[in-house]
């Protein structure tokens, strides 16, 4: 009930709208209610007293009590309807832009299937119950209570008959209720797992078809759609259960009254007309009773796709303003870290007592085995994590202390894992950035080494590249990022393994690219090819989370410690490559 009130105070922007709505239903309901009445005087005044001026009189009722009829259902669909989707707009929006605001560690704990199942099949079915369900429930209950006074206007002791069997249709709509909910949750939990799955199959599936597995992935997306048409057939089977049992129930009142009324019209103390006129509203009466055990299905859907809803709502984004952030200057003297440690969650610490300063202006490379934590530390400038312990700070001011927005501002990212969208080259670059003109993203393309490649493509900057940016190669899509990273013109730039997917004729022309984009700029490097960063003013050497080298490529090879053997290692791993392709086992 508590999810179901909070849904309903989503709709009071809209109380003026619903007034109206509740209105037209009223309206609907007296005319329903009225056209059951109109039967007695059709039968009493017309087929048995053969009133002729009653002929006349009670069909001009008919078609004004018709025409009223129509336009208020119209009045309530129009404005329920509204009022429905647009809550279920807002909804959906705030839930996208909730999610949003959410950390890195938020996505690595929830499937992207599943947020997308959230914000579309769990949203669907609360607009079901917010619109449809609503709807129903008031029009249905004014109904009932229009009809039911027509009934006791025209002979309440057979209105008492009826109503006996009103207690006896309460229980299965509760018990039918529950059973819907249950069902409901299941299903959309299922429908957000084979979301998930068809998300990551369709995003790899030149990894699926490399290795054959089209049939394996065939029958894991089999099993799951099946356990969908096995709660989807429990949902058909429940509501197609409900309603013949609510009506079965309806026919064992009509059945009474009829044995009940037709006996007290053969001894004459009720007019065939007024016996008649109480059966029309009696039988319309049933109808919105049984429609309203289906609201109730329908409600117990909504509802339990709102508490999976809600519960991304109520999930506070771990990466926020402080109270009182003040926006952060362009960088002028350093980044600090200090004593910084960092651990996912509950797991051991991935970062342990790091402590380095960056000067502006410097370029740091960051080099380790994989797994040491060094794209976890360029995550934390930026603050895609928080740090669980010390601090990090620009010019002396913490970032936790500055606003995410103006922190981010001075910060350009380029990493292996480039993320391009299915757009045009010029909104691909100029992203983040649309207020730029033509000759500012050009100028930027032409530094990123971009330009010849973006002219050569159909439509030149307004040629759409495909998901992913699937019509370029890997070393053009590369450069469009690094365009898109010189056009954001950040102080800070982070080249996270920019380069280390490249075959060597793409890394030339990228490594060109960066070179142009560091110019000027405080650049943090991780990299994997050792020999891209022997150039840099410093190297830090990350090993199980801790800093152990740091110094340049001279110093720490004389040093012979863990970046010599990297280095070596390296070296050795090439030349061995190399003697293979001669033809010979000489290592050397």
């Amino acid at each position: 009930m508590n999810l179901y009130l909070r849904l309903l105070k989503m709709a009071k922007p809209h109380v003026g709208k619903f007034l109206l709505a509740l209105l037209c239903m009223g309206g609907f309901s007296a005319a329903t209610a009225a056209m059951a009445y109109l039967v007695k005087p059709i039968i009493d005044d017309i087929f048995v007293d053969r009133n002729m001026s009653m002929l006349t009189l009670v069909a001009v009722a008919i078609l004004v009590v018709a025409f009223l009829k129509g336009l208020c259902s119209y009045g309530q669909l129009v404005l329920m309807n509204y009022i429905g989707q647009r809550i279920v707009t807002d909804l959906r929006n705030e839930l996208y832009n909730h999610i949003q605001r959410h950390s890195l560690s938020f996505f690595y704990r929830n499937p992207t299937g599943m947020l997308m199942s959230r914000i579309t099949n769990d949203v669907n079915l609360i607009q079901q119950t917010v619109s449809d369900a609503v709807t129903s429930l008031m029009k249905d209950s004014l109904l009932i209570v229009a009809l039911t006074c027509v009934i006791l206007y025209m002979n309440w002791k057979l209105a008492l008959v009826a109503f006996f069997v009103f207690p006896l249709a309460l229980y299965p709509i509760v018990v039918f209720g529950r059973k819907m909910r249950k069902v409901s949750t299941d299903s959309q939990v299922t429908m957000g797992t084979l979301s998930s799955l068809l998300q990551e199959t369709i995003s790899g599936t030149r990894i699926v078809k490399a290795f054959g597995m089209e049939e394996y992935e065939g029958k894991r997306f089999a099993k799951e759609n099946e356990n969908l048409f096995r709660l989807f057939m429990k949902t058909a089977s429940i509501r197609a259960l409900s309603s013949p049992f609510i009506e079965f129930l309806g026919h064992v009142g009509v059945a009474a009254i009829v044995l009940y009324g037709g006996y007290q019209v053969i001894l004459g103390n009720s007019t065939p007309g007024t016996f008649f006129s109480f059966m029309t509203a009696l039988i319309l009466l049933y109808e919105p009773v049984k429609r309203l055990s289906n609201v109730n299905n329908t409600v117990q859907q909504g509802i339990a796709a709102a508490a999976r809803v809600f519960e991304i709502l109520d999930t506070e984004p771990e990466i926020v303003d402080r109270p009182g952030a003040v926006e952060l200057p362009p960088m002028k003297e350093s980044i600090e870290i200090r004593n910084v440690d960092f651990s996912y969650g509950d797991d051991p610490a991935v970062l342990k007592n790091i402590d380095l300063t960056i000067r502006a202006g410097e370029i740091v490379a960051f080099v380790g085995m994989s797994g040491v934590g060094k794209s976890t530390l360029m995550n934390l400038i930026p603050r895609f994590h928080d740090v669980t312990k010390g601090s990090i700070t620009i010019d002396g001011t913490d970032i936790r202390d500055v606003t995410v927005r103006s922190l981010r501002d001075q910060i350009g990212i380029v990493t292996q894992q480039v993320i391009l969208f299915n757009d045009t080259v010029r909104n691909n670059i100029a992203y983040g950035n649309i207020a730029k003109t033509e000759q500012e993203i050009i100028r930027a393309a032409k530094a990123a080494r971009a330009h010849q490649f973006i002219m050569k493509l159909p439509q030149g900057y307004d040629t759409i590249i495909g998901e992913q940016g699937v019509r370029l190669s890997g070393g053009e899509r590369q450069r469009i990022s690094i365009a898109r990273s010189i056009l954001k013109n950040a102080p800070i730039l982070i080249l996270d393994e920019a380069t280390s997917s490249l075959d060597t004729d793409s890394e030339k022309e990228v490594q060109a690219a960066l070179e142009n984009l560091m110019k000027g700029r405080t650049t943090l490097v991780v990299a994997h090819r050792l020999s891209t960063i022997s150039n840099a003013d410093r190297i830090v050497v990350l090993y199980d989370g801790t800093i152990v080298e740091e110094g340049t490529h001279n110093q720490l090879i004389k040093k012979r410690g863990e970046y010599h053997r990297l280095f070596t290692l390296q070296f050795e791993n090439n030349g061995t490559v190399l003697s293979a392709r001669q033809g010979t086992a000489n290592p050397s």
